[in-house]
């Protein structure tokens, strides 16, 4: 008999056990109980998030293939195609930082070459409570150490990212993992379980008893027992996961593969069900049969393990002694686990006894859906940083140095500001973290973390690849629907100042409990604002994550969609950075004629992102930065300091007379762009036919950063004492005392 303390472990409601066992039409045994549990988890099933998702544009002239499978596909052309995906890791990566970041790099990656892609870039999303408190350092080194651990091992360059930091963040970090890989159009592979006879090959790690219940636990909300939860992360092995990588590849370029897929969340379950579901097929497995690290395991405990670094394949009949010699050689478990039947089961066997009988399509497409009430907020969060949400998870003190700055803007000390603004800690340089990733492994990195987007090329082409991560949480915090439509545009924007041109989109939803009225209707909002912004950028969704239940306590995160970008660079020479280029450059800043504060007009940003295009290709341009966080100010700080390609290079620049001081200098107004260039009436000219508004402001050159404002130099201040702020400022707040 299943009792409600039973349901609750599972988190099942009643009503959802009643459609189990009407389903069933009987009780479930405990082995059926915890299939249905991770199946119809909000993880794995997107029962309060799938209602909302089938609005987001997912079809595109370039899309192969949309939402559904491991990955995204899109066509680059040149018989090329791209698969990528970002997804969270969120839960696991609170309670065991290293290691739950770690299995997200692997998971990740896995769902890449599971496609036939070969891995070659990866980036991620990283939240963070503020750095004076000693939980969000370990945290955030344990989290750093484990994307670096998985990734370098592997063999992937981690070339780009973004790190924010607030205070909402505290108690539930957000770990989100991407990745892009490369194969020929032609040779994709699908996670479905075709050909009745075919044998079911399990290939990779033994299983084990970690992981159990992973999906479950990130379907809910942290409490008291957030410690307890340390045997529901998974362990990763990178060096398996090379192994596996170059094996299942070798398979798949023999023609030994019908249908493969990770075995991520919910391990042999989804992986089987899921399978059979896609191809209308039953599955029979035979658990005797699995790879076991440990002694005694249950059937329970078999299904549900999330050990990592697994696969399950199936393979043609006449071709399982070939799979078997293609793994052996590679030195990995491989062994057949069960059959493709044609009845639309999942049958599950252990030591002769059938322990689970279940439709596929019951436990996928039969999933809960739920219409979760909506409801607005009665209150918007605070307005005070609307200007300025850099400050955002700052220091009160800092936070009101800029705001009195702002009121009263004369006799201000703009340099220390400026120091003040750069050395924040949402500004301030991720040189600490990312030189512990290896971006250079492959030798493919053209652009690496730094710039606006990170650019890959592509071997044996003129070709390379742009790719982008954006969230601006704390502009979807206050207004869901125009926050999503800014991430877009500011993910678009820099994949265009990198030369790039978008062609499709992931998107990682970070959001708080579905139960609460207030979250959906964040949730449903965003989803309307990415929906708006991608069609006008005709960059549709090509798959993704959602995470529900980031919450601690009761006290929801931000809502905080991460949106990954990916666009073509069709010639090289096109590739563009943020970094001032040579002495006697031009500098100008292109922007559009609605100047808007926490919201961006689609039709104007798409008017400033042809314009950089073709700016681009018509070769007017030497290098290009999106204006955001900070402001011009901090934009064109950026722009001087020091990288692997040159020394740091001064600019001085007189401050357009329309601007206001402060607000002109660190105000976050949407669809900005600087520019360098020696071609600034031709720019001008191009500019102006697409309704832009265009500043010539000074030169690059010197030692010095220097912005007059009329007849004041607001700004001077030595390139070298800027950076000094700025490069090290995260070293120094990791290695200071905490709370």
């Amino acid at each position: 008999m299943i009792s409600e303390a039973i349901l609750n472990q599972h988190n099942l409601t009643e009503s959802e056990y009643q459609k189990i066992v009407q389903i069933l039409k009987r009780e479930p045994t405990l082995t059926e109980l915890g299939i249905f549990s991770v199946m119809w988890s909000e993880h794995c099933s997107y029962k309060s998030s799938r209602v909302h998702l089938k609005r987001l544009p997912t079809r595109g002239a370039a899309v192969l293939q949309g939402p559904g499978e491991n990955a995204g596909i899109i066509d680059i052309g040149d018989n090329l195609a791209v698969a990528f995906k970002i997804e969270s890791h969120n839960h696991p990566s609170y309670i065991e930082p290293f290691q739950g970041a770690a299995t997200g790099v692997g998971g990740i990656l896995r769902d890449i070459f599971t496609m036939g892609a070969r891995p070659i870039a990866a980036m991620n999303s990283l939240r963070f409570g503020p750095l004076h408190k000693q939980q969000n350092k370990r945290i955030l080194e344990g989290v750093v150490g484990g994307i670096a651990f998985y990734g370098n091992c592997f063999g992937v360059p981690t070339v780009g990212g973004e790190v924010y930091f607030s205070k909402g963040y505290s108690q539930n970090p957000l770990v989100n993992a991407f990745a892009l890989g490369i194969f020929e159009k032609d040779k994709i592979f699908y996670g479905r379980a075709h050909g009745i006879g075919n044998p079911v090959i399990y290939v990779g790690a033994k299983t084990g008893r970690d992981g159990i219940h992973g999906a479950t636990m990130a379907s809910a909300g942290f409490g008291e027992d957030a410690g307890a939860k340390r045997p529901n992360v998974q362990i990763g092995d990178p060096f398996m996961e090379k192994l596996l990588l170059e094996a299942c590849l070798e398979a798949m370029q023999k023609g030994l593969v019908v249908g493969i897929q990770d075995m991520g969340a919910a391990g042999l379950t989804c992986s089987s069900c899921e399978m059979g579901a896609r191809a209308s097929t039953g599955i029979e497995l035979n658990l005797d049969t699995v790879p076991q690290r440990e002694s005694g395991m249950t059937s329970y405990e078999i299904m549900l393990s999330e050990s990592q670094e697994r696969m399950l394949l199936v393979a043609d009949r006449s071709k399982e002694k070939q799979v078997f010699d293609v793994f052996h050689k590679w030195g990995l478990d491989v062994v057949t686990v069960g059959t493709v039947t044609n009845d639309g089961l999942l049958r599950v066997r252990q030591r002769g006894e059938i322990v689970a009988e279940i439709p596929n399509t019951a436990l996928t497409d039969e999933a809960p859906l739920y219409e979760r009430p909506l409801s607005a907020p009665k209150s918007l969060r605070s307005s005070r940083l609307d200007l300025y949400s850099f400050l955002d998870g700052c220091e009160e003190s800092l936070i009101e140095t800029f705001l009195n700055a702002d009121a009263n803007p004369d006799g201000q000390d703009y340099n220390e500001l400026l120091k003040l603004a750069v050395s924040s800690p949402n500004l301030a340089s991720r040189q600490w973290v990312w030189e512990q990733y290896d971006h250079m492994v492959q030798s493919n990195t053209m652009v690496g973390p730094g710039s606006d987007a990170s650019v890959v090329r592509l071997k044996g082409t003129e070709k390379a690849l742009a790719m982008t991560l954006d969230g601006p949480a704390y502009r979807v915090a206050r207004n869901p629907r125009e926050g999503a439509k800014m991430a877009v545009a500011e993910a678009c924007r820099n994949i265009v100042c990198s030369g790039g041109r978008p062609l499709a989109a992931t998107n990682c939803l970070n959001f708080g409990n579905p139960e609460h009225p207030e979250v959906m209707w964040q949730f449903s909002e965003v989803v309307d604002g990415m929906t708006e912004a991608c069609n006008k950028f005709e960059t549709p969704i090509t798959g993704g994550n959602v995470s529900f239940y980031n919450e601690t306590f009761g006290e929801d995160i931000y809502p905080t969609p991460v949106l990954g970008v990916v666009g073509v660079i069709e010639d090289l020479s096109f590739v563009t950075t943020s970094a001032f280029r040579d002495p006697g450059d031009t500098i100008v800043l292109v922007e559009t004629p609605s100047r808007l504060l926490g919201k961006v007009n689609l039709d104007d940003e798409r008017s400033l992102q042809d314009f950089i295009s073709e700016a681009i290709r018509k070769r007017l341009v030497k290098s290009a930065h999106d204006i955001g966080e900070g402001g011009l100010a901090v934009a064109l700080a950026e722009c001087c300091y020091s990288n692997l390609q040159r020394r740091a290079v001064g600019a001085e620049v007189r401050v357009p007379v329309h601007m206001e001081t402060c607000k002109d200098l660190f105000g976050e107004y949407s669809s900005r762009v600087v520019l360098t260039t020696t071609s600034a009436d031709e720019l001008k000219v191009i500019a102006r036919r697409m309704g832009l508004e265009v500043s010539v402001l000074g030169q690059v050159g010197g030692s010095r950063l220097v912005l007059q404002y009329r007849t004041d130099r607001t700004v001077d201040i030595s390139i070298d004492e800027l950076e000094a702020a700025w490069r090290y400022a995260l070293p120094k707040l990791l290695s200071s005392k905490s709370s």
